[in-house]
């Protein structure tokens, strides 16, 4: 920012993002800043497996596991429809977890729908 020089944003949820950039302002600058911070794109996600159209999708805000698969055009026949296993890096280190549909999603993972097994 030409004001305040670089704000580190890796990590950091708009409203954190906002309180880093309004405690920069305020040295100096701006005595009351106030600071909205919009995200213009996340990065997307990916649905392998048993869906109808698997593939990579963008993220949308508040997105679950069951709206992650109707963008993917919903589970195909032989689908195992009562959980999934979602990968997702924390803190550097992939973590996968088997989680129910209703799960919500975030930036970056990666959404596994298996095989039924009859």
């Amino acid at each position: 920012m030409p004001l305040i020089g670089p704000v580190l944003a890796r990590g950091a949820t708009a409203e954190q993002l906002s309180v880093r950039v309004a405690e920069k302002l305020r040295q100096g600058f701006i005595r009351e800043p106030h600071v909205a911070v919009e995200i213009e794109a996340y990065r997307p996600f990916f649905i392998p497996g048993e869906v109808t159209q698997p593939g990579k999708y963008p993220y949308v805000a508040n997105l679950t596991v069951e709206t992650a698969v109707a963008i993917a055009g919903g589970f195909a026949p032989r689908a195992f429809r009562q959980t999934v296993i979602v990968s997702h890096i924390i803190d550097g280190q992939p973590v996968r977890m088997t989680v129910p549909v209703t799960c919500p999603i975030r930036p970056g993972d990666t959404v596994n729908v298996h095989e039924r097994w009859f």
